[in-house]
């Protein structure tokens, strides 16, 4: 009999659980912003005074929760340009009201344990992460009327004045044949 009178309240706690779930992501990930991000880009620019050149690519991943960007040098780059690889994940929390950003690359763990969180202005995503050595700053600032992204990163340096570690412009790559 006592079973019996749980199983009510069982469900009821399962209704309210679900109910908290969805009222702390009620867009379910979904950001129109980042929307504009998904496909195949090329990454060209300036790291620390040297030419960049990668290829980006962007998917919702995780039921549409985060946006995987895929870093990767490219295949047509110099020669003597360094090889680098970064997986990040960015998404908008809801309950927070600002986006969260993790990163993990060829550098190892010592810098994948810091998130960046920041807030969205306009067109961009302006992201910070404290670093063990520093704070960094990363934007991401989608220009519509070019269908572009510019990917600026900034730290600061040991004057406490912040420089540019990196300025990159996106633009869709075309589509294989």
């Amino acid at each position: 009999m006592r079973r019996l009178a749980a199983a009510p309240i069982l469900a009821l706690l399962v209704v309210c659980a679900a109910s908290v779930a969805f009222a702390q992501n009620p867009s379910g990930g979904r950001d129109e912003l980042l929307d504009h991000m998904t496909g195949t880009w090329n990454l060209e620019g300036v790291t620390l005074g040297q030419q960049t050149h990668h290829t980006l690519t962007a998917e919702w991943v995780l039921d549409h929760h985060f946006l995987r960007l895929h870093e990767i040098t490219s295949a047509n780059a110099p020669a003597n340009e360094k090889h680098y690889e970064a997986l990040w994940f960015l998404a908008y929390d809801d309950l927070s009201e600002r986006y969260v950003a993790h990163l993990f690359d060829v550098f190892g763990a010592r810098f994948s344990e810091t998130l960046g969180y920041g807030p969205r202005k306009g067109n961009s995503i302006f992201l910070t992460f404290e670093y063990p050595d520093g704070p960094f700053h990363t934007t991401y600032e989608w220009l519509p009327e070019s269908g572009s992204w510019r990917w600026l990163l900034e730290q600061k340096d040991k004057d406490g004045k912040w420089t540019t570690f990196a300025d990159f412009k996106l633009t869709r790559a075309p589509a294989p044949r």
